[in-house]
C-alpha cells in the first residue's frame, strides 16, 4: 500500500513530500496512523549520512505515536482505535538467545524503523515521517488516555535512553543530577522529580537556570564557574550526563557518593 511522506532523496537532501510503498498488514502487523512524530537527532545523523550506514530514498522518524487503523488476525493485544506508539526497532530474528531471553535490542539481526531492512533482507524500512506505518504488534506499545500525544512522542526514544538509569537508581530521596539541559537532559530532569529524587541541572549554560528549575529541578550548577564540580564533590547517587561533548568524566566521577553510579546516556556528535 502507498504512504504519503517526507524524506531525503539522497544524503544531505531537504526533506520532501515523497510516496512510499507499505507492506500489506500481516496476521501479526498493525497497521498505524500517525498522529505524531518526534524530531531527534539521530534522524539528522542518518539523513546526512553522518555515520557511514545509510539507505537513500529515507524517511526518517522513531518517535512515533498514533492509532491503530488495522489488526492482523493474530494480534490480541490491540485493536482498532487503541492509542500506540513505535520507537527505535521493529524486528528482530525471534529465534536467538537474545530473543528468547526477552532483550529483542539485542538480537543480532535486529531491525529500525527506519534506515534498516523488512525480514525479507531487501526491502527498506521507513519510518514516521509519513500518514501511516505498518509494524510487527510485538513492537508496538500501548499509549494511555491522558498524557498529550506530541508530548508522548519524543519518550519513545529521548525518553527511553535516560530511563533505565534512573529506573535503577533514582527514586524518593535519591540525589540525581542531570548534565546538559538538551533534548535528554530536559526529560531526564523531569522523570527524576517524578519518581521522587532531589534533582540537580548541571550545565555549562548560565542561562538555563529558569529552564531548569521551570522544569522542576531543585538546584542548578553552572559548571562555567571552574570550581562548580569541586564544591558538588560527593553530593550524588547518581550522575546522568546527556552532554553530548567537552564532558569532564574525572570530575562528574568525584560528584558521587560511595556507590554512586555515573551513567553517559545519547550519542556524542
Amino acid at each position: 500500500m502507498q504512504a504519503r511522506a517526507y524524506g531525503a532523496q539522497t544524503s544531505k537532501a531537504r526533506l520532501a513530500p515523497m510516496t512510499i510503498e507499505r507492506r500489506d498488514v500481516g496476521p501479526r502487523d498493525v497497521l498505524i496512523d500517525i498522529a505524531a512524530c518526534g524530531v531527534c537527532h539521530s534522524d539528522i545523523h542518518q539523513a546526512e549520512s553522518d555515520w557511514g550506514m545509510d539507505i537513500f530514498p529515507m524517511v526518517p522518524g522513531h518517535e512515533i505515536v498514533g492509532t491503530v487503523s488495522a489488526a492482523g488476525s493474530e494480534v490480541t493485544r490491540f485493536a482498532v482505535g487503541d492509542r500506540v506508539g513505535v520507537g527505535c526497532y521493529v524486528a528482530s530474528c525471534g529465534e536467538c538467545d537474545m530473543c528468547d531471553d526477552g532483550h529483542h535490542n539485542l538480537c543480532p539481526d535486529w531491525s529500525t524503523t527506519y534506515n534498516g531492512y523488512e525480514r525479507d533482507g531487501e526491502t527498506p524500512t521507513h519510518g514516521g515521517y509519513s500518514d501511516h506505518i505498518v509494524v510487527d504488534s510485538d513492537y508496538v506499545l500501548r499509549i494511555p488516555e491522558g498524557p498529550d500525544t506530541f508530548a508522548v512522542a519524543p519518550l519513545l526514544c529521548a525518553g527511553i535512553t535516560v530511563y533505565p538509569p534512573l529506573k535503577d537508581h533514582a527514586g524518593p530521596g535519591a540525589e540525581v543530577a542531570v548534565v546538559g539541559l538538551g533534548g535528554l537532559g530536559h526529560v531526564a530532569a523531569r522523570i527524576a522529580k517524578a519518581m521522587g529524587s532531589r534533582v540537580t541541572v548541571i550545565s555549562h549554560s548560565p542561562g538555563k537556570e529558569a529552564d531548569a528549575l521551570r522544569l522542576g529541578a531543585d538546584a542548578f550548577v553552572a559548571t562555567s564557574d571552574p570550581k562548580a564540580l569541586k564544591a558538588l564533590r560527593d553530593s550524588f547517587d547518581l550522575v546522568v550526563c546527556t552532554a553530548s561533548s567537552g564532558v569532564d568524566i574525572d570530575g562528574y566521577l568525584k560528584t558521587l557518593r560511595t556507590r554512586g553510579t555515573l551513567a553517559i546516556v545519547g550519542i556524542p556528535v
